[in-house]
């Protein structure tokens, strides 16, 4: 029995999911089934998932929107915008499997993954924990403080940076594999993570005097332009611990495969967050949840980046 699991690339809590999800199947239902991964990304648009990738025996998606597709058997995830094709989440309502879950209040898919696996079908999720606690603190925004998401200084936010920035096909699949019996402490010590880390320090450095260099701030939103440099990915941290007292962060930036507008609000000032940004983004063929969310253009399509983030400017400065 081979189980494909497709979960969110790039994405600490994507890697946590998967690695918790393969510990729960494993233990519930078939030990010695062998397991293969595969990252999904979202793709410029509303594309949906490519068939090809239902590989497995048996094929779970974790952390990621759903799929139609008559060969997906597990599906945990927790996004707003998780239903994007015409008829998902009909199709979703109607399944009967009782294996397919969503939840878009969730803080994390790791930590819903884990209390449905233990209020559904009896595992002990509990030799997880610490990899559970960091996912929701991670992807739910919990840190108690800007400057503590930016220093990059625990384990967890050091895996988190190698997770984001990479781009090797072998390294995610590996990390998947050791969440499962390694701590979070022995995971950043070691070459899979420590190597990688020390260049991407450096650049986070960068990035920082290049988000103070280039930032602006007016009513509430802290926006910035980093598409000439061409940085399509940093830590969404940076512009809170600049200015602590923003309701947004709005930047637009490039890489080598896409174009990419990304939106926040301040986990830190949740009190002051007036519009549900996955909704925003959902105009744009964009998504995530109602308090961070991303558009991705096609390479080239940057003149149709910068003018969404104009347009998503304007609105949130409202």
């Amino acid at each position: 029995m081979n189980v494909h699991v497709l979960f969110h690339d790039n994405c600490f809590d994507g890697a946590a999911s998967a690695a918790v999800f393969t510990r729960f199947y494993r233990e519930r239902f078939q030990p010695d089934a062998t397991f293969t991964y595969r990252g999904l990304t979202h793709k410029p648009g509303a594309e949906g998932i490519d068939p090809a990738v239902f590989s497995g025996d048996e094929n779970a998606i974790v952390d990621f929107r759903y799929s139609q597709d008559g060969r997906l058997t597990w599906w945990f995830d927790h996004h707003v915008s998780a239903f994007q094709q015409p008829g998902d989440e009909a199709h979703f309502r109607a399944d009967s499997s009782g294996r397919k879950f969503h939840d878009p209040h969730r803080k994390s898919c790791t930590k819903y993954l884990a209390d449905v696996a233990r209020e559904r079908f009896g595992w002990d999720a509990s030799p997880l924990a610490d990899l559970i606690h960091w996912a929701e603190i991670i992807d739910g925004a919990q840190f108690p403080s800007p400057q503590m998401a930016v220093a990059l200084e625990e384990p967890a936010l050091r895996i988190m940076t190698v997770l984001e920035a990479n781009k090797s096909p072998d390294l995610i699949p590996q990390l998947i594999q050791r969440m499962q019996t390694e701590t979070l402490a022995q995971l950043a010590a070691s070459p899979l993570i420590a190597q990688p880390l020390a260049p991407l320090l450096e650049r986070h450095q960068r990035h920082i005097e290049q988000v103070r260099a280039k930032a602006k701030y007016e009513n509430g939103v802290v926006f910035f332009d980093l598409a000439d440099e061409g940085v399509d990915s940093l830590n969404k941290f940076i512009a809170y611990a600049l200015y602590p007292e923003a309701r947004y962060t709005l930047w637009v930036g490039q890489g080598p495969n896409r174009a990419k507008v990304s939106l926040g609000s301040n986990p830190w000032r949740p009190e002051l967050r007036k519009h549900d940004l996955a909704a925003i983004a959902g105009r744009y063929g964009g998504g995530g949840h109602p308090v961070v969310a991303a558009v991705s253009f096609k390479p080239g399509e940057l003149d149709k980046a910068r003018a969404a983030y104009r347009e998503i400017l304007a609105e949130l400065s409202v």
